[in-house]
């Protein structure tokens, strides 16, 4: 059990390193040598964890997401209406603590990959459809389900869009601008609802 436990820590830190090397080098310059020294580690030790880079590459699209998966559970079990549900994972995908130009630079070239890797291409669709289903929880409670399946899609493609900016170098998007424009856009489509976390800019 221990074993196990220890493999498990050194998986963890390999796939942090790879992260972090992806925030500065993006995928196409993230190479194993780098993210073993970034590690402190060998490529030798590296590849005794990972088959290969593509494996590394899934594992670190995983450990990306995690953070990110589990901000937004946190948040939702804070939220006490379908409208801060919503904004729950709103803000849990474009605030200050995630909505960064190293972050969007690692998500971007990740995503750059996904047409030749099926294996990314699978996780990149589950956490599309995760997205999808926790917005329509509170969508579905204010709206139409036609409206609500719409609404939801279009708050996915308006998050996806702003990190596509942040991660193509778009120096003029900050967090509160994207906030504000996902206000903006609830606020249109649910007039008669009080949209929570006012954004001045």
């Amino acid at each position: 059990m221990a074993l196990t436990k220890i493999s498990e820590i050194r998986r963890r830190e390999l796939r942090r390193a790879a992260v972090e090397v992806m925030r500065r080098e993006g995928a196409a310059g993230t190479t194993l040598e780098k993210v073993a020294q970034e590690a402190g580690a060998s490529k030798g030790i590296l590849l005794h964890y990972f088959r290969n880079k593509q494996e590394l590459f899934e594992e670190a699209m995983r450990e990306a997401n995690a953070g990110l998966r589990d901000d937004v559970v946190s948040r939702l079990k804070r939220a006490r209406s379908p409208i801060e549900r919503i904004w729950a994972i709103v803000e849990a995908n474009l605030g200050e603590h995630v909505f960064k130009s190293p972050n969007g630079h690692a998500w971007l070239s990740l995503c750059a990959e996904v047409p030749r890797e099926p294996q990314l291409a699978r996780l990149q669709s589950i956490f599309h459809s995760r997205m999808h289903s926790n917005l329509m929880s509170g969508f579905r409670s204010l709206v139409s389900p036609s409206d609500a399946e719409s609404l939801s899609l279009s708050m996915s493609a308006l998050i996806d869009g702003l990190w596509v900016r942040l991660g193509i170098g778009d120096q003029s998007l900050t967090s509160k601008i994207a906030l504000s424009l996902a206000r903006d856009m609830l606020a249109n489509a649910l007039p008669n609802i009080v949209i929570p976390g006012a954004v001045e800019y």
